[in-house]
């Protein structure tokens, strides 16, 4: 009897399925997100960067940029491309996913 294979812990997109995320470069889970709780992750695949613009966040104010699902463009997060305050530069390059858009994949 073979073994069977296990991938990687991994999150998709809800709507297609596409994977964008591993379990692994989850950083925190409680975060805000604009339809509730969100993650943040350390890297995303799969995703296209939309462009950037300052938002006011409720950590302060930010560049950040709408992250995208690259096969069926659903709008999963965005991604810290700047932060202003010296306490929130350690979400400079990372990306938050919202819980609600995304599943979770190999559980």
């Amino acid at each position: 009897m073979a073994a069977e294979l296990v991938g990687p812990r991994l999150y998709s997109c809800h709507n297609c399925r596409n994977h964008v995320a591993l379990h692994d470069d989850i950083i925190s889970k409680a975060f805000q997100g604009r339809n509730g709780r969100a993650f943040l992750f350390s890297h995303a695949m799969n995703v296209v960067v939309g462009p950037k613009e300052d938002r006011h966040l409720l950590t302060g104010l930010h560049t950040v940029a709408d992250i995208y699902c690259s096969d069926c463009r659903e709008v999963l997060g965005w991604k810290y491309e700047r932060a202003f305050e010296a306490s929130q530069k350690y979400k400079e390059g990372k990306f938050i996913f919202e819980k609600s858009k995304i599943a979770k994949e190999n559980w």
